[in-house]
């Protein structure tokens, strides 16, 4: 390119940029980088909240994050404990209405260990000494007609 033809193209660049001034007003230009520089303030003090809360939700998970770990142990633990005594009461409840039928052959194949039995009858028995009552207590205890029975 020779040197006309550059001072040729930067002449019509100058010509074109004092067009585009006159164009634009200067006092809107103005208040167009007023408000720019307004939204780039309150931008940065959002950043600055943001950054601050980042901190303090950093440090507030820190102080308890141990206690969550914690707490969510004890509640394994918990439902694990749970679960057990389920299991128990469930076999319990299979071991009572065994006995209350006087179903011997049920609570042999239900609870296969004799000893298991007699400890768990001797558990009940010191919490409740009247749950296992004679022969002869039950009669007396249940005095109700047997209504299948015609008389």
């Amino acid at each position: 390119m020779e040197q006309s033809e550059k001072d040729a193209i930067e002449a019509a660049s100058q010509e074109l940029s004092r067009e585009f001034k006159t164009l634009i007003n200067a006092e809107d230009l103005d208040s167009l980088k007023q408000l720019q520089h307004l939204i780039l303030g309150r931008l940065q003090d959002s950043n600055a909240v943001l950054s601050h809360f980042n901190e303090y939700s950093e440090h507030c998970f820190a102080e308890v994050s141990s206690e969550f770990s914690r707490n969510t142990r004890l509640l394994r633990s918990m439902k694990s404990d749970l679960d057990y005594i389920f299991q128990k009461l469930s076999s319990l409840e299979v071991f009572l209405i065994a006995v209350s039928a006087g179903n011997k052959d049920a609570i042999q194949a239900e609870f296969a260990c004799p000893m298991y039995l007699r400890s768990l009858k001797a558990k009940i028995l010191a919490t409740y000494p009247d749950a296992f009552p004679d022969d002869s207590t039950i009669e007396a205890l249940d005095r109700r007609p047997d209504l299948e029975m015609p008389h």
